[in-house]
């Protein structure tokens, strides 16, 4: 080839690229990420869904079994009260999107040691979970824990609350409701910076005062505040595990297991290596998911398409 030719062919392989460079750069930023987003996340999820259909303790032959472990299921009063704790933790933990928008509201104050205040309602959500399951644990124990103390000042015996089978779930979600309510308490901070004051001063011109101007004004101009808060509450609900492993394994009888901590306890743990079993559970616990997550999504498309 001669050097004339080679240098006609030059500018053409440059030119592609600056052509094309607006398509192909974020396809490239992406791949990166998209990779890892295969390799640890969609293809596990399609493993899990095939071990799901064997017995398998995760180092012997695999058998197969079918549908063998997701009728096992049903007839598992282990999981029924897993599912049952998984919906409680769902509904009780939706009550960290009105707490955090309140809390918020208060916070979005210029008075003199706001910042102080700030900082004391942010900290519950720099903190790790483990931190969480451990102040909640002695707070509720039994003999030195302030909550004991209290009712039994007030009842004449206290209430060992992690020991009780009828209050130890709730009790871990107070727990886990504390550092998320910081959570939902930060979104709705950067929503109401973003909300336009001319409303707000056209809605008090007009009269609009106290809840009328919160529910007709401000919440309205929350919505994509409100969208994240209720997605990350719903994912947090029905993945809790570490908060049930730190402050009561599952117990006392097995009454605060939830789908994930009964799928590592099936799974994972000594008295399990039911791997099989342990991915069946983990694909119920992903169906469910994914039908608030659709839902979501769907939404989200949807006020996307409507603009």
């Amino acid at each position: 080839m001669t050097p004339a030719l080679a240098d006609a062919r030059e500018p053409s392989r440059r030119s592609y690229w600056r052509r094309n460079q607006r398509r192909l750069a974020p396809a490239l930023f992406i791949a990166p990420g998209g990779l890892m987003f295969l390799i640890y996340v969609v293809i596990p999820i399609f493993r899990s869904i095939s071990i799901s259909f064997y017995h398998w303790d995760g180092l012997g032959a695999m058998k197969w079994a079918g549908f063998g472990n997701y009728a096992e299921l049903w007839s598992d009063p282990a999981f029924v009260v897993s599912l049952e704790n998984n919906l409680i933790w769902l509904v009780l933990y939706m009550f960290a999107v009105p707490a955090g928008l309140f809390i918020a509201i208060f916070l979005n104050q210029t008075v003199r040691g706001i910042r102080i205040y700030k900082s004391l309602f942010f900290f519950p959500f720099v903190i790790s979970q483990v931190v969480v399951g451990l102040i909640f644990s002695w707070f509720y124990a039994p003999d030195f824990g302030l909550l004991f103390k209290l009712t039994k000042m007030l009842t004449g015996h206290g209430i060992a609350v992690l020991a009780s089978e009828t209050y130890a779930t709730y009790g871990i979600i107070a727990a886990g409701l504390w550092p998320q309510i910081a959570y939902c308490m930060i979104l709705y901070l950067t929503g109401l910076n973003n909300v336009a004051p001319d409303q707000i001063e056209a809605a008090r011109l007009d009269g609009a005062k106290g809840w009328r101007m919160l529910w007709y004004v401000v919440i309205p101009q929350l919505r994509p505040a409100t969208f994240i808060a209720v997605v990350v509450t719903v994912i947090g609900a029905l993945r809790s595990f570490d908060l049930v492993s730190i402050m009561t394994q599952g117990g006392p009888y097995g009454a605060t297991r939830v789908l994930s901590y009964y799928m590592y306890e099936e799974a994972l743990s000594e008295y399990g290596y039911r791997m099989g079993y342990g991915a069946a559970i983990a694909v119920v616990l992903f169906l469910i998911m994914m039908v608030f997550i659709s839902g979501f999504i769907w939404k989200m498309y949807r006020d996307e398409t409507e603009r």
